[in-house]
């Protein structure tokens, strides 16, 4: 891990085209803005997380499906 020291109106350089702005530092809180193509997704962790979890499950039920017998009617 990468561990970088920056004050407000700071930037660091992901790539070529992904650009992280400190926008506010509070207490322990920091506002970071994130510039970024459109082809680029951003989430937060916790979000991230939530939609991997949420996929892994519906692929699940999706195979589970699968597994059923055809009912022919």
């Amino acid at each position: 891990m990468l561990i970088l020291s920056r004050k407000v109106n700071e930037k660091i350089m992901i790539g070529d085209d992904v650009v992280l702005t400190i926008i506010e530092t509070r207490g322990e809180q920091v506002k970071i803005g994130v510039e970024a193509p459109k082809s680029v997704k951003v989430f937060r962790h916790e979000v991230f997380e939530a939609v991997q979890k949420e996929n892994k499950a519906a692929a699940v039920s999706s195979e589970s499906l699968k597994n059923l017998p055809e009912i022919k009617l």
